[in-house]
């Protein structure tokens, strides 16, 4: 019996340099194309009569018995190959990591989606009422507006304040201008208005806050104060650039909340050296203070 003779062995190359093809005729059974062949050599035949290990995938915990050909896997048909080697079956003693892998897999997304179920309810749902704390936003704000501590200073009457509202399932809003005049006066003297917001869909608490407190860090020159005792929260900013003289102007604005209700009255004057001695504005102090009178009675009517 002749013995066969041995593959050319291939030279050793220097260390970095690239391998020269392998002398074995046989293509790579993994390259996709013409390329460099496999640095081992291939799987011998198999033997007739001899069964194949690749010849048919066997069931996971159903494996071939010694000598016998293995059990077909689900979804080849009997002698066709699938396209990967058989999957081993899992060890003894329980299922394979696979499997557990499997059903955590399930698990948690059985939990997430309660999860995600239970943060529609809380959230996303119904949510929490609306706290209006019986306020209302009426289609005409100047017929409930009370400016009656203005009327000493201010006696002539607004013939045509300005008003209008807006009803949406989100908010309610009402707005009212009056023109404040001196007796005698043609023209406004100074401005005043007020406006209420039912907020029907968020609690406007945390913004309001930031906007209000914080005034004098977006607009410096203005003067922000506290009020107790107007709604849950109230804030008194305002500017004087008069300086005792002829020219400049007196800005003042009262926002409260209660609850998820908002309020405003604002007041601005604007002096000029052409105003005579008696048209010149109040002081800011008396303003403030009629504001805060106002606000009250304003807010008390309102209520349902």
């Amino acid at each position: 019996m002749s013995t066969p003779p041995k593959p050319p062995q291939e030279p050793e190359q220097p260390s970095g340099a690239p391998a020269p093809p392998s002398a074995y005729p046989y293509p790579n059974p993994q390259s996709p194309g013409p390329g460099p062949a496999a640095s081992y050599p291939p799987p011998a035949a198999p033997v007739p009569g001899q069964q194949s290990f690749y010849a048919t995938p066997t069931l996971v915990g159903q494996p071939g018995q010694p000598g016998q050909p293995g059990q077909p896997a689900a979804g080849y048909p009997y002698g066709q190959q699938g396209p990967y080697p058989p999957v081993p079956p899992p060890p003894p003693g329980g299922g394979g990591g696979a499997g557990r892998a499997v059903l955590w897999v399930v698990v948690g997304a059985v939990v997430a989606s309660a999860a995600w179920a239970a943060g529609v309810f809380l959230i996303g749902g119904k949510g929490a009422d609306a706290d209006l704390r019986g306020y209302t936003a009426p289609a005409n704000l100047c017929s409930s507006t009370d400016y009656s501590s203005f009327e000493t200073e201010y006696p002539d009457n607004d013939g045509s304040p300005t008003h209008n509202a807006l009803k949406d399932p989100a908010l309610d809003e009402s707005y009212c201008s009056i023109n404040l005049k001196k007796t005698g006066s043609s023209y406004a003297d100074a401005y005043l208005s007020t406006q209420v917001d039912l907020h029907r869909k968020s609690d406007p608490g945390p913004e309001f806050t930031a906007m209000w407190k914080n005034y004098e860090e977006r607009y410096p020159g203005y003067d922000v104060e506290t009020v107790e005792g107007i709604g849950e929260e109230a804030y008194l900013v305002s500017e004087d650039t008069t300086s005792g003289s002829t020219s400049g102007s007196l800005y003042a604005t009262l926002a409260v909340r209660d609850g998820w209700t908002t309020y405003t009255m604002s007041y601005s004057a604007y002096l000029s050296s052409y105003d005579d001695d008696d048209k010149d504005p109040p002081s800011l102090d008396d303003v403030k203070d009629w504001m805060k009178a106002d606000s009250k009675s304003t807010l008390e009517q309102l209520k349902d």
